[in-house]
């Protein structure tokens, strides 16, 4: 590799780098100032865009529940590990990032609105998607940098996987558990080889090789 490519293959990391911090930043700051508006200004009505289990008309809140909490401590402990996992997720291309997330939200949402027993809300489930996400493309990607990535998250924040169990009626581990099969299910869906229906496709010949050899 030239000093060129080198040089450009570092902006380009740096760029995609900047452009992950910046959304998922501006993400992070809008919730903060949702939150912030339903404490002090709306008398925390805005929990009602939380789940409410198998209520078909609750269905569309789905797309709403990740982005609300339960008042500023919830969101307060939500924001670190989102601000981490999230930058991690979509380092590697905001694409890609926004189309795991929207499975995310999907598939962990569903879950919560077949499963759970009350109104459910806050980012938790993306961050659990984050993490399947992460752990999910070092396990079908097997790229190096994505398994060091990987391993750092599970060495961090593997102990978050407790969340999975139900223990304390007040967690909701069915928005845990969801959203991280939804990130495993992104990481797989968005696996380098595989074509749009999810299915592997075959590795092309090489170039320059003759048939048979």
């Amino acid at each position: 590799m030239s000093d060129s490519q080198r040089s450009e293959g570092l902006v380009q990391a740096g760029a995609r780098a900047l452009s992950a911090a910046l959304l998922v930043g501006g993400i992070t700051a809008l919730m903060w100032v949702v939150e912030l508006f339903d404490v002090y200004v709306d008398h925390d009505r805005l929990d009602r865009l939380g789940i409410q289990p198998r209520d078909v008309g609750d269905l569309p809140d789905i797309f709403t529940a990740p982005f609300v909490h339960a008042g500023i401590g919830h969101m307060m402990g939500n924001t670190v590990p989102f601000l981490v996992l999230g930058f991690l997720a979509a380092v590697r291309g905001i694409a890609k990032f926004l189309v795991s997330s929207l499975i995310v939200i999907v598939v962990g949402g569903l879950g919560v609105w077949f499963t759970s027993p009350a109104n459910t809300l806050g980012s938790s489930i993306l961050i659990f998607g984050f993490f399947g996400y992460l752990v999910g493309r070092g396990l079908f990607e097997r790229r190096l940098a994505d398994i060091v990535i990987a391993v750092g998250v599970v060495a961090v924040y593997g102990t978050m996987l407790v969340g999975v169990i139900p223990d304390d009626p007040a967690i909701s581990w069915q928005g845990h558990l969801f959203g991280l099969i939804g990130g495993v299910l992104g990481a797989w869906f968005l696996r380098r080889g595989a074509s749009s229906d999810g299915r592997s496709r075959p590795t092309p010949p090489r170039h320059g090789a003759s048939p048979g050899r």
